[in-house]
């Protein structure tokens, strides 16, 4: 899932003469570095180390070759069809065959690699200490906050808006959906709240997480704002958003201006505290439910909701 979390740098086309980022600004700044050759036991482990890869994978072998790719999964029921093309173009992966992401993403490395780190996270800020959450750490915060989003009343197909940026809690909340069977939708942080709101309205979410503030250009700034006015911009679309849950950059503190609205704004570590140590069962889902939402950037009129199946996406997450 992480190439997910690294793929909302696109601007708003309605969003041109505000301070929002866009793709167009971001890549004016890079800059081209050198390459740094992956040592030779990593190319040992890699999936497509082989050069016989090309065989098997090549046009005679479609599509019972990406079995290969699904294998490397682990699976509660297994597939009877690996395509089904009998409907295009609404092809189906793995049909008949049932998982859970943030079980396949935690859960099953435990036995193995519990201690090993699952997530390396580097703040802006270098003043503050890089976070290092392993396998267990992260199985423990995943369950802990899937159990917060039951306990509000999410179930699997619910749609569950994210605006949030770059940190540890993305993750988890992303993971803590998949957990339940909930589809998220990640709008940029970036983004303004207006560009939050429409994606809400679209995907019919009645529950929004963000964050009170977070590190960009070496400035805190206040992100809560951003979620009054998407759900404002909800409203004006006929969509009302229930309760917003607001994580904090530095726990125990706010971080942000903009007050929290008492009967709808809950700060997630309260929530957190009743539910320490809980552990939450993965819902086994069939690989065609839908895993998240990814929207596009609006340059192109309204932005449209690209549904992102489970065992399809999973499959060639791990495989790539």
């Amino acid at each position: 899932m992480a190439e997910e979390v690294q793929g909302h740098a696109v601007e708003e086309s309605e969003e041109s003469e505000s301070a929002e980022s866009s793709e167009a600004t971001i890549a004016v700044h890079w800059r081209e570095e050198g390459y740094y050759p992956p040592p030779p036991k990593f190319i040992g482990q890699a999936n497509a180390s082989d050069p016989a890869i090309l065989d098997r994978f090549a046009e005679e072998n479609f599509p019972e070759c990406f079995r290969e790719y699904a294998e490397l999964l682990h699976w509660d029921e297994y597939w009877h069809t690996t395509l089904d093309t009998s409907n295009p173009p609404f092809w189906k992966w793995f049909v008949g065959g049932k998982l859970n992401a943030s079980y396949n993403c935690v859960d099953r490395h435990l036995a193995k690699d519990r201690n090993k780190a699952a997530l390396i996270w580097v703040s802006e800020d270098e003043n503050e200490a890089d976070a290092v959450i392993t396998y267990q750490e992260l199985y423990r915060r995943v369950n802990e906050f899937a159990a917060v989003l039951a306990e509000l009343g999410v179930q699997a197909g619910d749609r569950v808006t994210l605006h949030m940026p770059m940190v540890p809690e993305l993750p988890v909340t992303m993971l803590a959906c998949a957990r339940l069977g909930a589809v998220h939708s990640q709008v940029f942080a970036g983004f303004s709240g207006g560009a939050c709101g429409g994606r809400i309205a679209d995907s019919g979410s009645k529950i929004l997480i963000t964050m009170d503030a977070y590190y960009r250009s070496g400035d805190l700034l206040d992100h809560k704002v951003k979620a009054d006015e998407a759900v404002e911009a909800a409203r004006k679309e006929g969509q009302e958003v229930d309760k917003v849950l607001v994580w904090r950059r530095f726990p125990g503190k706010y971080s942000a201006k903009t007050p929290m609205v008492e009967g709808r704004d809950i700060f997630v570590d309260e929530l957190l505290a009743d539910h320490k140590g809980a552990v939450v069962a993965p819902v086994s889902l069939p690989a065609e439910a839908p895993l998240f939402l990814m929207y596009t950037s609006g340059t192109t009129g309204r932005p449209k909701g690209c549904q992102h199946s489970t065992g399809g996406y999973l499959s060639y997450v791990a495989g790539t």
